[in-house]
């Protein structure tokens, strides 16, 4: 079965805890959600703040489209995700027509 094309819904609000501080941290992102799964790419790679916090600490809290949701935080690996990167890539250029960057997966618990 194919897979149902990305949505974009607005923007995704992203909570991290902060690594220094412990205190809630939100951003504003563009997404793409594929297979109950969010998709952010971080032009700034891993100098992002929101990237180091969740490197820290990868339970993060998801808000879009009205619901809100806990989430686990992962930054995909080139080698052994590559196929799943060349997709949530794919997806950024028909969406934003954009797709540079570090992309880091949010998995819905």
């Amino acid at each position: 079965m194919a897979d149902a094309l990305p949505r974009r819904d607005g923007f995704l609000y992203l909570t991290t805890t902060g690594r220094a501080s412990g205190e809630p941290r939100e951003i504003e992102i563009w997404y793409a959600e594929r297979r109950g799964r969010y998709y952010l790419i971080a032009e700034r790679r891993e100098r992002s703040h929101w990237v180091q916090n969740l490197l820290r600490e990868p339970r993060v809290g998801v808000a879009v489209g009205g619901r809100s949701v806990r989430a686990r935080a992962r930054v995909l690996d080139e080698a052994a995700d590559a196929a799943l990167l060349r997709e949530v890539r794919a997806d950024f250029d028909r969406l934003y027509e954009w797709s540079d960057g570090l992309v880091v997966e949010l998995s819905p618990d």
